[in-house]
Protein backbone atom coordinates (compact mmCIF):
# COMPACT_ATOMS: atom_id res chain seq x y z
CA UNK A 1 0.00 0.00 0.00
CA UNK A 2 1.39 3.41 -1.00
CA UNK A 3 1.97 5.64 2.02
CA UNK A 4 1.55 9.43 2.27
CA UNK A 5 -0.91 9.47 -0.63
CA UNK A 6 -2.76 12.80 -0.33
CA UNK A 7 -6.10 11.50 -1.59
CA UNK A 8 -6.07 8.52 0.78
CA UNK A 9 -5.05 10.68 3.75
CA UNK A 10 -7.78 13.19 2.95
CA UNK A 11 -10.39 10.44 2.71
CA UNK A 12 -9.15 8.99 6.02
CA UNK A 13 -9.49 12.42 7.66
CA UNK A 14 -13.04 12.72 6.32
CA UNK A 15 -14.06 9.87 8.62
CA UNK A 16 -13.28 12.21 11.54
CA UNK A 17 -15.30 14.90 9.71
CA UNK A 18 -18.24 12.48 9.49
CA UNK A 19 -18.36 11.03 13.00
CA UNK A 20 -17.24 14.03 15.03
CA UNK A 21 -20.69 15.56 14.54
CA UNK A 22 -21.94 12.80 16.84
CA UNK A 23 -19.29 13.66 19.41
CA UNK A 24 -20.21 17.35 19.39
CA UNK A 25 -24.01 17.33 19.11
CA UNK A 26 -24.87 14.11 20.95
CA UNK A 27 -22.25 13.86 23.69
CA UNK A 28 -21.24 17.48 24.18
CA UNK A 29 -23.97 20.02 23.44
CA UNK A 30 -27.56 19.64 22.31
CA UNK A 31 -28.36 16.14 23.59
CA UNK A 32 -27.01 16.71 27.16
CA UNK A 33 -28.87 20.03 27.41
CA UNK A 34 -32.10 18.57 25.96
CA UNK A 35 -31.82 15.46 28.14
CA UNK A 36 -31.22 17.43 31.35
CA UNK A 37 -34.12 19.79 30.61
CA UNK A 38 -36.74 17.14 29.81
CA UNK A 39 -35.70 14.88 32.71
CA UNK A 40 -35.82 17.67 35.33
CA UNK A 41 -39.44 18.01 36.47
CA UNK A 42 -41.33 19.76 39.24
CA UNK A 43 -42.67 16.46 40.55
CA UNK A 44 -39.43 14.48 40.67
CA UNK A 45 -36.61 17.03 40.41
CA UNK A 46 -33.58 15.44 38.74
CA UNK A 47 -34.70 11.87 39.52
CA UNK A 48 -35.81 9.59 36.67
CA UNK A 49 -37.20 6.07 36.47
CA UNK A 50 -35.39 3.72 34.10
CA UNK A 51 -37.02 0.28 33.77
CA UNK A 52 -38.46 0.71 37.26
CA UNK A 53 -35.27 1.87 38.99
CA UNK A 54 -34.66 5.47 40.09
CA UNK A 55 -31.48 7.34 39.08
CA UNK A 56 -30.16 10.89 39.13
CA UNK A 57 -30.69 12.00 35.51
CA UNK A 58 -27.09 12.91 34.65
CA UNK A 59 -25.77 9.85 36.50
CA UNK A 60 -28.05 7.64 34.38
CA UNK A 61 -26.68 9.01 31.11
CA UNK A 62 -23.11 8.54 32.36
CA UNK A 63 -23.90 4.99 33.47
CA UNK A 64 -25.39 4.29 30.01
CA UNK A 65 -22.22 5.51 28.32
CA UNK A 66 -20.01 3.47 30.65
CA UNK A 67 -22.01 0.31 29.85
CA UNK A 68 -21.77 1.06 26.11
CA UNK A 69 -18.00 1.45 26.35
CA UNK A 70 -17.72 -1.71 28.47
CA UNK A 71 -19.55 -3.69 25.77
CA UNK A 72 -17.07 -2.34 23.23
CA UNK A 73 -14.14 -3.30 25.45
CA UNK A 74 -15.42 -6.88 25.20
CA UNK A 75 -16.25 -6.78 21.48
CA UNK A 76 -13.29 -4.92 19.98
CA UNK A 77 -10.62 -7.60 20.58
CA UNK A 78 -12.81 -10.20 18.85
CA UNK A 79 -13.69 -7.96 15.93
CA UNK A 80 -10.17 -6.61 15.42
CA UNK A 81 -8.70 -10.11 15.25
CA UNK A 82 -11.36 -11.03 12.69
CA UNK A 83 -10.49 -7.90 10.71
CA UNK A 84 -6.77 -8.72 10.73
CA UNK A 85 -7.46 -12.34 9.74
CA UNK A 86 -9.82 -11.54 6.89
CA UNK A 87 -8.43 -8.12 5.90
CA UNK A 88 -11.90 -6.56 6.07
CA UNK A 89 -11.66 -3.79 8.64
CA UNK A 90 -13.38 -1.39 6.21
CA UNK A 91 -16.45 -3.65 6.47
CA UNK A 92 -16.45 -3.20 10.25
CA UNK A 93 -16.05 0.56 9.84
CA UNK A 94 -19.20 0.50 7.74
CA UNK A 95 -21.07 -1.68 10.21
CA UNK A 96 -20.38 0.61 13.17
CA UNK A 97 -21.02 3.75 11.12
CA UNK A 98 -24.48 2.60 10.09
CA UNK A 99 -25.24 1.35 13.59
CA UNK A 100 -24.28 4.69 15.16
CA UNK A 101 -25.88 6.80 12.46
CA UNK A 102 -29.25 5.05 12.61
CA UNK A 103 -29.20 5.19 16.44
CA UNK A 104 -28.83 8.99 16.18
CA UNK A 105 -31.75 9.05 13.75
CA UNK A 106 -33.71 7.04 16.35
CA UNK A 107 -33.11 9.81 18.90
CA UNK A 108 -35.43 11.97 16.81
CA UNK A 109 -38.28 10.09 18.55
CA UNK A 110 -36.87 10.57 22.08
CA UNK A 111 -39.12 12.33 24.59
CA UNK A 112 -39.56 11.93 28.37
CA UNK A 113 -42.28 9.30 27.94
CA UNK A 114 -39.84 7.21 25.87
CA UNK A 115 -36.85 7.54 28.20
CA UNK A 116 -35.81 3.89 27.95
CA UNK A 117 -35.82 4.02 24.13
CA UNK A 118 -33.80 7.25 24.15
CA UNK A 119 -31.16 5.94 26.53
CA UNK A 120 -30.79 2.73 24.50
CA UNK A 121 -30.33 4.71 21.26
CA UNK A 122 -27.86 6.97 23.08
CA UNK A 123 -25.81 3.93 24.14
CA UNK A 124 -25.93 2.28 20.70
CA UNK A 125 -24.77 5.51 19.04
CA UNK A 126 -21.78 5.56 21.41
CA UNK A 127 -20.93 1.98 20.48
CA UNK A 128 -21.09 2.85 16.79
CA UNK A 129 -18.79 5.80 17.29
CA UNK A 130 -16.25 3.81 19.33
CA UNK A 131 -16.11 0.92 16.86
CA UNK A 132 -15.74 3.14 13.80
CA UNK A 133 -12.98 5.22 15.38
CA UNK A 134 -10.95 2.16 16.37
CA UNK A 135 -10.90 0.70 12.86
CA UNK A 136 -10.20 4.12 11.33
CA UNK A 137 -7.30 4.67 13.76
CA UNK A 138 -5.77 1.35 12.74
CA UNK A 139 -5.30 2.70 9.20
CA UNK A 140 -2.86 5.40 10.39
CA UNK A 141 0.38 3.35 10.27
CA UNK A 142 -0.72 1.91 6.92
CA UNK A 143 -1.33 5.22 5.15
CA UNK A 144 1.45 7.41 6.62
CA UNK A 145 5.15 6.96 7.35
CA UNK A 146 6.27 7.51 10.98
CA UNK A 147 7.65 10.98 10.25
CA UNK A 148 4.24 12.07 8.88
CA UNK A 149 1.96 10.45 11.45
CA UNK A 150 1.85 13.41 13.88
CA UNK A 151 0.79 15.69 11.03
CA UNK A 152 -1.74 13.22 9.59
CA UNK A 153 -3.24 12.49 13.01
CA UNK A 154 -3.61 16.23 13.69
CA UNK A 155 -5.18 16.66 10.25
CA UNK A 156 -7.81 14.06 11.13
CA UNK A 157 -8.74 15.86 14.34
CA UNK A 158 -8.79 19.20 12.53
CA UNK A 159 -11.20 17.81 9.92
CA UNK A 160 -13.32 16.44 12.74
CA UNK A 161 -13.53 19.75 14.54
CA UNK A 162 -14.33 21.72 11.38
CA UNK A 163 -16.99 19.30 10.17
CA UNK A 164 -18.69 19.02 13.54
CA UNK A 165 -18.75 22.81 13.99
CA UNK A 166 -20.38 23.30 10.58
CA UNK A 167 -23.23 20.94 11.41
CA UNK A 168 -23.49 22.37 14.92
CA UNK A 169 -24.02 25.85 13.48
CA UNK A 170 -26.89 24.54 11.36
CA UNK A 171 -28.45 22.89 14.40
CA UNK A 172 -27.74 26.04 16.42
CA UNK A 173 -30.04 28.10 14.17
CA UNK A 174 -32.94 25.65 14.57
CA UNK A 175 -32.51 25.37 18.35
CA UNK A 176 -32.15 29.09 19.10
CA UNK A 177 -34.44 30.58 16.43
CA UNK A 178 -37.28 28.08 15.93
CA UNK A 179 -39.71 30.92 15.21
CA UNK A 180 -37.87 31.64 11.95
CA UNK A 181 -39.12 28.30 10.65
CA UNK A 182 -42.57 28.43 12.23
CA UNK A 183 -41.64 25.75 14.77
CA UNK A 184 -43.99 25.66 17.77
CA UNK A 185 -42.93 22.38 19.41
CA UNK A 186 -39.68 23.33 21.20
CA UNK A 187 -38.62 19.68 21.42
CA UNK A 188 -38.53 19.48 17.61
CA UNK A 189 -35.29 21.48 16.94
CA UNK A 190 -33.04 19.33 19.18
CA UNK A 191 -34.66 16.14 17.89
CA UNK A 192 -34.14 17.36 14.33
CA UNK A 193 -30.48 17.93 15.23
CA UNK A 194 -30.13 14.27 16.23
CA UNK A 195 -31.65 13.24 12.88
CA UNK A 196 -29.23 15.49 10.98
CA UNK A 197 -26.25 14.03 12.87
CA UNK A 198 -27.19 10.53 11.75
CA UNK A 199 -27.56 11.59 8.11
CA UNK A 200 -24.32 13.63 8.20
CA UNK A 201 -22.40 10.75 9.80
CA UNK A 202 -23.53 8.14 7.29
CA UNK A 203 -23.33 10.49 4.31
CA UNK A 204 -19.78 11.84 4.70
CA UNK A 205 -18.40 8.46 5.76
CA UNK A 206 -19.00 7.34 2.17
CA UNK A 207 -15.93 9.40 1.15
CA UNK A 208 -13.74 7.28 3.41
CA UNK A 209 -15.41 4.07 2.30
CA UNK A 210 -14.80 5.03 -1.33
CA UNK A 211 -11.06 5.74 -1.13
CA UNK A 212 -9.59 3.88 1.85
CA UNK A 213 -7.88 0.69 0.65
CA UNK A 214 -8.89 -2.76 1.75
CA UNK A 215 -6.47 -4.12 4.36
CA UNK A 216 -4.49 -7.29 3.69
CA UNK A 217 -5.56 -10.56 5.34
CA UNK A 218 -3.09 -12.12 7.79
CA UNK A 219 -3.96 -15.83 7.84
CA UNK A 220 -0.46 -16.85 8.89
CA UNK A 221 -0.31 -14.89 12.13
CA UNK A 222 -3.91 -15.46 13.27
CA UNK A 223 -5.61 -18.83 13.22
CA UNK A 224 -9.33 -19.55 13.16
CA UNK A 225 -9.39 -20.48 16.84
CA UNK A 226 -8.24 -16.96 17.69
CA UNK A 227 -11.02 -15.52 15.53
CA UNK A 228 -13.49 -17.04 17.96
CA UNK A 229 -11.51 -15.93 20.96
CA UNK A 230 -10.21 -12.45 20.20
CA UNK A 231 -8.87 -12.00 23.71
CA UNK A 232 -6.11 -14.47 22.83
CA UNK A 233 -5.08 -12.04 20.11
CA UNK A 234 -5.21 -9.23 22.67
CA UNK A 235 -3.05 -11.34 25.00
CA UNK A 236 -0.59 -11.90 22.16
CA UNK A 237 -0.29 -8.14 21.62
CA UNK A 238 0.19 -7.63 25.38
CA UNK A 239 2.99 -10.23 25.43
CA UNK A 240 4.69 -8.35 22.63
CA UNK A 241 4.14 -5.00 24.34
CA UNK A 242 5.72 -6.28 27.56
CA UNK A 243 9.01 -6.37 25.67
CA UNK A 244 8.48 -2.88 24.27
CA UNK A 245 9.21 -0.70 27.29
CA UNK A 246 8.24 2.55 25.61
CA UNK A 247 4.81 1.41 24.39
CA UNK A 248 4.04 -0.38 27.64
CA UNK A 249 4.76 2.73 29.73
CA UNK A 250 2.92 4.96 27.25
CA UNK A 251 -0.21 2.82 27.51
CA UNK A 252 -0.14 2.95 31.31
CA UNK A 253 0.09 6.75 31.21
CA UNK A 254 -2.58 6.88 28.49
CA UNK A 255 -4.90 4.68 30.56
CA UNK A 256 -4.88 6.99 33.57
CA UNK A 257 -4.99 10.38 31.89
CA UNK A 258 -7.70 9.13 29.49
CA UNK A 259 -9.93 8.52 32.52
CA UNK A 260 -9.81 12.26 33.06
CA UNK A 261 -9.75 13.58 29.47
CA UNK A 262 -12.62 11.53 28.12
CA UNK A 263 -14.83 11.90 31.20
CA UNK A 264 -14.44 15.69 31.18
CA UNK A 265 -15.36 15.78 27.49
CA UNK A 266 -18.43 13.63 28.07
CA UNK A 267 -19.60 15.23 31.33
CA UNK A 268 -18.75 18.92 30.77
CA UNK A 269 -22.10 19.81 29.21
CA UNK A 270 -24.02 18.22 32.06
CA UNK A 271 -21.91 20.15 34.55
CA UNK A 272 -22.51 23.45 32.77
CA UNK A 273 -26.27 22.90 32.51
CA UNK A 274 -26.91 21.40 35.93
CA UNK A 275 -24.40 23.15 38.20
CA UNK A 276 -24.03 26.55 36.54
CA UNK A 277 -27.45 26.68 34.81
CA UNK A 278 -25.97 28.06 31.60
CA UNK A 279 -28.91 27.23 29.37
CA UNK A 280 -28.81 25.62 25.94
CA UNK A 281 -27.71 28.71 23.97
CA UNK A 282 -24.70 29.54 26.16
CA UNK A 283 -23.77 25.89 26.48
CA UNK A 284 -23.68 25.40 22.71
CA UNK A 285 -21.66 28.59 22.30
CA UNK A 286 -19.10 27.39 24.86
CA UNK A 287 -18.71 23.98 23.23
CA UNK A 288 -18.30 25.65 19.84
CA UNK A 289 -15.47 27.73 21.31
CA UNK A 290 -13.86 24.52 22.56
CA UNK A 291 -14.09 22.91 19.10
CA UNK A 292 -12.64 25.92 17.28
CA UNK A 293 -9.79 26.34 19.74
CA UNK A 294 -9.14 22.59 19.59
CA UNK A 295 -8.34 22.83 15.87
CA UNK A 296 -5.52 25.24 16.67
CA UNK A 297 -4.57 23.12 19.69
CA UNK A 298 -4.08 19.94 17.67
CA UNK A 299 -1.90 21.74 15.11
CA UNK A 300 0.01 23.65 17.79
CA UNK A 301 0.82 20.51 19.78
CA UNK A 302 1.96 18.77 16.59
CA UNK A 303 4.30 21.72 15.93
CA UNK A 304 5.74 21.66 19.46
CA UNK A 305 6.14 17.88 19.26
CA UNK A 306 8.46 18.37 16.28
CA UNK A 307 10.49 20.91 18.22
CA UNK A 308 10.81 19.27 21.66
CA UNK A 309 9.38 15.77 21.30
CA UNK A 310 6.00 14.13 21.87
CA UNK A 311 6.55 13.01 25.45
CA UNK A 312 7.60 16.43 26.73
CA UNK A 313 4.52 17.99 25.17
CA UNK A 314 2.26 15.31 26.71
CA UNK A 315 3.77 15.97 30.16
CA UNK A 316 3.15 19.70 29.79
CA UNK A 317 -0.45 19.15 28.63
CA UNK A 318 -1.31 16.77 31.49
CA UNK A 319 -0.01 19.32 34.01
CA UNK A 320 -2.43 21.85 32.49
CA UNK A 321 -5.25 19.28 32.76
CA UNK A 322 -4.54 18.87 36.49
CA UNK A 323 -4.65 22.64 37.03
CA UNK A 324 -7.88 22.80 35.00
CA UNK A 325 -9.60 20.20 37.21
CA UNK A 326 -8.60 22.06 40.38
CA UNK A 327 -9.92 25.32 38.95
CA UNK A 328 -13.17 23.66 37.83
CA UNK A 329 -13.89 22.59 41.41
CA UNK A 330 -14.05 26.24 42.50
CA UNK A 331 -15.79 27.95 39.55
CA UNK A 332 -19.08 29.67 40.36
CA UNK A 333 -20.06 31.67 37.25
CA UNK A 334 -20.31 31.37 33.51
CA UNK A 335 -17.31 33.57 32.72
CA UNK A 336 -14.97 31.32 34.68
CA UNK A 337 -16.50 28.39 32.80
CA UNK A 338 -15.79 30.15 29.48
CA UNK A 339 -12.16 30.66 30.44
CA UNK A 340 -11.71 27.02 31.41
CA UNK A 341 -13.50 25.97 28.23
CA UNK A 342 -10.96 27.83 26.11
CA UNK A 343 -8.10 26.11 27.94
CA UNK A 344 -9.75 22.69 27.62
CA UNK A 345 -10.20 23.27 23.88
CA UNK A 346 -6.54 24.12 23.43
CA UNK A 347 -5.29 20.98 25.17
CA UNK A 348 -8.08 18.56 24.24
CA UNK A 349 -7.21 18.18 20.56
CA UNK A 350 -3.49 18.13 21.29
CA UNK A 351 -3.53 15.30 23.82
CA UNK A 352 -5.79 13.08 21.68
CA UNK A 353 -3.85 13.64 18.48
CA UNK A 354 -0.41 13.22 20.06
CA UNK A 355 -1.44 10.11 21.99
CA UNK A 356 -2.62 8.42 18.79
CA UNK A 357 0.40 9.35 16.70
CA UNK A 358 2.96 8.58 19.42
CA UNK A 359 1.52 5.08 19.81
CA UNK A 360 1.43 4.59 16.03
CA UNK A 361 5.04 5.70 15.51
CA UNK A 362 6.42 3.11 17.94
CA UNK A 363 4.50 0.10 16.60
CA UNK A 364 6.64 -2.69 15.11
CA UNK A 365 7.70 -1.81 11.57
CA UNK A 366 5.55 -3.37 8.81
CA UNK A 367 3.35 -5.28 11.26
CA UNK A 368 0.25 -6.72 9.56
CA UNK A 369 -1.65 -6.64 12.87
CA UNK A 370 -2.42 -2.92 13.01
CA UNK A 371 -6.10 -3.53 13.84
CA UNK A 372 -5.12 -5.74 16.78
CA UNK A 373 -2.58 -3.21 18.08
CA UNK A 374 -5.09 -0.38 17.79
CA UNK A 375 -7.74 -2.62 19.34
CA UNK A 376 -5.46 -2.84 22.38
CA UNK A 377 -5.05 0.95 22.31
CA UNK A 378 -8.80 1.46 22.06
CA UNK A 379 -9.60 -1.14 24.71
CA UNK A 380 -7.20 0.72 27.02
CA UNK A 381 -8.97 4.02 26.31
CA UNK A 382 -12.49 2.63 26.55
CA UNK A 383 -11.79 0.78 29.79
CA UNK A 384 -10.44 4.08 31.14
CA UNK A 385 -13.68 5.79 30.06
CA UNK A 386 -15.78 3.09 31.76
CA UNK A 387 -13.94 3.64 35.03
CA UNK A 388 -13.91 7.43 34.65
CA UNK A 389 -17.61 7.77 33.83
CA UNK A 390 -18.69 5.27 36.46
CA UNK A 391 -16.57 7.02 39.09
CA UNK A 392 -17.95 10.42 38.07
CA UNK A 393 -21.58 9.19 38.22
CA UNK A 394 -21.11 7.25 41.45
CA UNK A 395 -19.46 10.16 43.30
CA UNK A 396 -22.19 12.53 42.09
CA UNK A 397 -24.95 10.22 43.34
CA UNK A 398 -23.15 9.52 46.61
CA UNK A 399 -22.31 13.16 47.44
CA UNK A 400 -24.94 15.06 45.48
CA UNK A 401 -22.32 17.22 43.75
CA UNK A 402 -20.47 17.02 40.44
CA UNK A 403 -17.69 19.13 41.95
CA UNK A 404 -16.51 16.21 44.08
CA UNK A 405 -16.41 14.04 40.96
CA UNK A 406 -14.03 16.54 39.36
CA UNK A 407 -11.49 16.06 42.17
CA UNK A 408 -11.44 12.34 41.43
CA UNK A 409 -10.58 13.13 37.81
CA UNK A 410 -7.64 15.27 38.98
CA UNK A 411 -6.22 12.23 40.80
CA UNK A 412 -6.35 10.20 37.56
CA UNK A 413 -4.35 12.89 35.77
CA UNK A 414 -1.74 12.91 38.53
CA UNK A 415 -1.18 9.15 38.19
CA UNK A 416 -0.94 9.57 34.42
CA UNK A 417 1.66 12.29 34.89
CA UNK A 418 3.81 9.97 37.00
CA UNK A 419 3.86 7.40 34.20
CA UNK A 420 4.65 10.09 31.62
CA UNK A 421 7.69 11.13 33.66
CA UNK A 422 8.77 7.48 33.68
CA UNK A 423 8.13 7.38 29.93
CA UNK A 424 10.46 10.31 29.43
CA UNK A 425 13.20 8.37 31.22
CA UNK A 426 12.58 5.39 28.94
CA UNK A 427 12.76 7.70 25.91
CA UNK A 428 16.12 9.11 27.05
CA UNK A 429 17.44 5.60 27.65
CA UNK A 430 16.39 4.44 24.19
CA UNK A 431 17.91 7.50 22.56
CA UNK A 432 21.18 6.88 24.39
CA UNK A 433 21.20 3.23 23.27
CA UNK A 434 20.64 4.29 19.65
CA UNK A 435 23.56 6.71 19.80
CA UNK A 436 25.91 4.00 21.09
CA UNK A 437 24.75 1.32 18.67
Amino acid sequence: MEKNNKKVIRSWAFFDWANSAYNLVITSTIFPAYYTIITTTKEHGDQVSFFGRTFTNTALSNYALSVAYLVMVILLPVLSSMADYRGNKKLFMKLFTYMGGFACIGLYFFKLDSLEFGIICFAIAAMGYVGGVMFNNSYLPEIATPDQQDRVSAKGYAYGYIGSVLLQLVCFVFVLKPELFGIVDLSFPPRLSFLLVGLWWIGFAQISFRWLPASSPNHQAINKRVIHSGFQELAKVWKQLKHMEFLKTLLLAFFFYSMGVQTIMLAAAGFGEKTLHLGTAKLIAVILIIQLVAIAGAMLMSHFAKKIGNVKVLIFVVIIWIATCLCAYFITNEYQFYGLAAIVGLIMGGIQSLSRSTYSKYLPVNTPDTASYFSFYDVTEKLAIVIGLFSFAFIEEATGSMRNSILVLASFFIIGLVFLVLLRRVEVKLASADRHS
